[in-house]
């Protein structure tokens, strides 16, 4: 029997990949005016943006503990195997829910065959690595093979990623509320990437241009063999400047490609619209 796919909403693909590859999509949860949403599900990605744009505070929490249940319990009473491929350990609760979820499971369900991954990667990074899952599996690999390709990507993914506004990571706790006043008040702009799935300051660029041009440095640094990889780009609803990396990229590097989403309601809430985001390996597989 194929191997079922799940993954969560925090991978900022849209809910046309889930469709297209068969795969399960346990959404995150946005809560706006005391009103909860599923991410992707009852809330897109521009509703979002426009809550943001109109003052409002959107909080978020973890995927359901009862939706992974069913979908884990399904799995089980199907004997279908699963990998799912969770959200950073360090920026969400979700992944240690599903392991409690999975061991409950078990006890009702010893033969559940699901194995649960924590990416320890965000955005359209931690896409990356379900888009090439999703590759694996359809090309019939070994579970070992496709268990190592996941696994590989997760511990090679970089993300490069800027905010337009610092007060959006100031309220989730990532930045001090001095360093977002200062910030915004001389068009200081934060540089951050994640080390072990957590969000670590890179380096602070006044200016957009500079920043942009900064990224594709770093990009240049840390990446390797970009003719044999997909690169992927994630905006908070911002596809001009999403557009406009993706110029320098093609006018400065040969990869294989550049894949471009917004991201979700759940990522978007801490990050803000304006965001920019870079993905890519920082070595591929000989």
């Amino acid at each position: 029997m194929a191997i079922q796919l799940l993954a969560d909403s925090a991978c900022d693909l849209p809910l046309s990949f889930f469709e297209e590859n068969n795969a399960t999509l346990i959404p995150l949860r946005v809560e706006i005016d005391s009103k909860e949403y599923d991410d992707l599900l009852s809330i897109s990605p521009e509703q979002l943006y426009n809550h943001v744009r109109e003052g409002k505070m959107p909080k978020t929490s973890q995927a359901s503990p009862q939706v992974m249940q069913t979908i884990f319990r399904e799995l089980a009473e199907n004997k279908q195997p699963g990998i799912y491929i969770a959200f950073s350990s360090e920026l969400s609760g979700t992944y240690q829910t599903a392991m409690m979820v999975h061991d409950q499971v078990m006890e009702d369900f010893p033969n559940l065959d699901l194995t649960i991954i924590d990416s320890k990667c965000a955005s359209l990074g931690y896409g990356l690595v379900v888009m090439e899952a999703a590759k694996a599996i359809k090309n019939n690999g070994s579970r070992e093979d496709i268990l190592n390709d996941i696994r590989f990507f997760c511990q090679h993914m970089e993300h490069l990623f800027t905010v337009e506004d610092l007060e959006f990571l100031a309220r989730g706790g990532r930045v001090s509320k001095a360093s977002a006043f200062i910030g915004g008040l001389l068009n200081i702009k934060p540089l951050l990437h994640v080390e072990d799935g957590k969000l670590v300051p890179l380096e602070k660029i006044r200016g957009r241009k500079k920043l942009f041009k900064r990224m594709l440095e770093l990009m240049k640094e840390r990446g390797s063999d970009f003719e044999d990889q997909i690169i992927g780009i994630s905006h908070g609803d911002d596809e001009e400047a999403a557009q406009q990396v993706k110029d320098m990229i093609f006018s400065e590097l040969n990869v294989k490609d550049v894949y471009i989403s917004m991201i979700g309601a759940a990522v978007g809430s801490h990050s803000g619209p304006g965001t920019i985001a870079l993905f890519f390996l920082n070595q591929t597989k000989s």
